[in-house]
């Protein structure tokens, strides 16, 4: 396993992390999740991932369940959560968002599904309009001094925002965002790769990316429709069935596919390991979070470090060309 600083704090993760968005708590229960934990930890992962949203807090309970049967060394090892959608079916205005209200008692809320007394990294899910941006700040940090998070960040928040908090945080002498959370792989570039630029030489930003394989369909298996089964077959999954498949742009990045798993055959590399390892090669991803709900499934992406020395400048030439075609 490679180990990465955290944009530029000292907190070193692994390359790869273990989320729970549509695996833990949905599709995996307590044994299979214990199972695939203690997978990822035998690999050498470090960091898992969670959020007050997934499953409605179910994931969390789960999660924490699993790692407390394992007995892992908590100084070992990271967790975080996410704060905003809250974690109930139709809340209340007080029960979502990015309130200090909500804020805190969500953080208070996570600790005591998970069963720890405190996170690694506390993420904002999403820019909340409502809420001041300094407000935000001031909650973050005072969670920070009172011991219950230690890095605090933003996941799918415009670099504009994020400025906004950095800016605040330096001039308040507060503790700003150290982390923010998109989504990144061969099909969904732009954020990573251009919007945040500046922050990272700014402000020290670090990335724990989401969804490296664009929903599986980097793995080639929906090209030909939707396996039974698979996790576009489920029913709670139909708006991103319908994003992916059936949106304007699905044809398109259908074909993409097709053209980057040729490359990936010609290179004798699995298209999963493909994807999984390009998104390595960018030096201001501290994290790419895999959501396997299989043992075997998780070992095939881990090994995807294997080959990214292999993804060299002639063969990510090659994937430029590939993503040109419309």
């Amino acid at each position: 396993m490679q180990y990465r600083r955290l944009g530029s704090s000292g907190l070193k993760l692994s390359a790869f992390s273990y989320g729970s968005w549509a695996t833990i708590g949905t599709q995996v229960d307590t044994r299979h999740a214990t199972e695939l934990l203690a997978c990822a930890w035998d690999h050498g992962v470090n960091f898992f991932d969670s959020a007050e949203a997934y499953s409605h807090g179910e994931a969390e309970r789960v999660m924490g369940k699993a790692l407390a049967a394992l007995k892992l060394p908590r100084d070992g090892y990271c967790v975080s959560s996410k704060v905003y959608f809250g974690a109930v079916q139709d809340p209340l205005p007080t029960q979502h968002g990015l309130s200090r209200k909500h804020i805190v008692e969500a953080c208070d809320q996570a600790l005591s599904r998970l069963g720890f007394d405190h996170l690694d990294l506390y993420y904002c899910h999403r820019p909340d309009e409502d809420t001041p941006v300094q407000e935000i700040v001031v909650t973050m940090d005072s969670l920070i001094r009172r011991g219950k998070v230690l890095y605090w960040g933003t996941s799918e928040w415009p670099a504009e925002l994020i400025r906004a908090a950095c800016v605040f945080a330096r001039e308040a002498h507060l503790l700003g965002p150290q982390m923010e959370q998109p989504q990144y792989n061969l099909l969904h570039r732009t954020r990573v790769e251009q919007e945040y630029t500046s922050l990272y030489e700014e402000y020290g930003i670090g990335t724990t990316t989401w969804s490296p394989l664009a929903s599986g369909l980097l793995t080639g298996k929906y090209d030909h429709g939707v396996p039974k089964g698979s996790r576009l077959d489920q029913p709670e999954y139909e708006w991103l069935r319908k994003d992916l498949l059936e949106g304007e742009d699905s044809s398109r990045k259908l074909a993409q596919v097709r053209k980057l798993s040729a490359i990936a055959r010609e290179l004798g590399i699995p298209a999963t390991q493909f994807a999984l390892a390009w998104c390595l090669r960018n030096p201001h991803v501290s994290s790419v979070i895999l959501g396997a709900s299989r043992r075997e499934q998780l070992e095939q992406n881990l090994a995807a470090l294997d080959y990214v020395d292999r993804l060299d400048d002639a063969v990510q030439q090659r994937i430029e060309i590939a993503l040109q075609c419309t």
